[in-house]
């Protein structure tokens, strides 16, 4: 599929997609929601895809926010509207993805495009990365999930700070935090990311997809994690991959997953 403000691309079963408008520092518009909306939906459905890498064009920014142009003469029941249907067909869809998205922030990560990094199953950083949400700084809150997302990641008191003072954190900073898992030079992100990638595609595809239902489980209201933990780890039993990988293991051979 042709997308004008995305880019998507798959190899060695890693789909890498980028969000491309440099022009406007990648910023997030409702186009750019529902193409990205699309890329990830085929990169989960395709066999082949076992990880998704979603980064930013250029070396400015991942996604330095929304496209503030678009909404701001909208009415309260216009801004309900734009936050419940950006949540629905682009954050939680991506957080509930069954295939691993790692995103590649790769410079200034602000407002939605911290939301969309922190939509992702977890985060790698460039040292030159920004990120915060400030969106009180235009008289709104973060709209995207970052309200909730943001303190499951860094904490209540840290998420209350960054929300409140609507700054910005450098990549050191997300690391200690717990934002982001690593930092790298900008040249060396993208590779380890793929290094990562390589790592998690020699494991069950079905697995990973059961522990990312688990996790996810424990933070949406509810429900409760380790009843959703029993239920997927029994389901496990009744896969090809949970019988290739025990076989494997009590043969001393590495696993060949099936995926199914």
């Amino acid at each position: 599929m042709t997308y004008n403000n995305v880019l998507s691309e798959s190899a060695n079963g890693v789909c890498t997609i980028t969000v491309n408008r440099p022009s406007k520092l990648n910023a997030l518009n409702t186009e750019t929601i529902s193409e990205l909306h699309e890329a990830f939906k085929a990169a989960d459905q395709d066999d082949q895809v076992k990880v998704i890498i979603v980064t930013g064009s250029g070396e400015k920014a991942f996604v330095a926010g929304a496209d503030i142009a678009e909404f701001a003469d909208f009415s309260v029941s216009e801004g309900e509207k734009l936050a419940s249907s950006g949540q629905a067909r682009l954050f939680d869809f991506v957080a509930n993805l069954s295939t691993p998205v790692i995103a590649a922030v790769n410079g200034f990560a602000l407002g939605g495009g911290l939301e969309l990094a922190m939509a992702a199953h977890f985060r790698l950083a460039s040292d030159n990365a920004r990120m915060g949400l400030p969106e009180v700084s235009l008289g709104v809150i973060p709209g995207y999930g970052g309200t909730q997302r943001l303190p499951q990641l860094v904490g209540k008191g840290r998420a209350m700070e960054m929300i409140m003072t609507a700054g910005m954190i450098k990549a050191d900073k997300a690391l200690e935090y717990g934002l982001v898992n690593h930092v790298t030079s900008q040249e060396d992100l993208i590779p380890k990311c793929h290094e990562i990638a390589g790592k998690i595609m020699t494991n069950s595809s079905v697995a990973i997809a059961a522990a990312i239902t688990a996790i996810n489980s424990n933070y949406e209201a509810g429900e409760n994690g380790y009843d959703t933990e029993i239920t997927e780890f029994g389901k496990c039993f009744g896969t090809a991959d949970f019988k290739e990988g025990t076989q494997a293991f009590l043969e001393k051979r590495k696993a060949l997953f099936p995926g199914k």
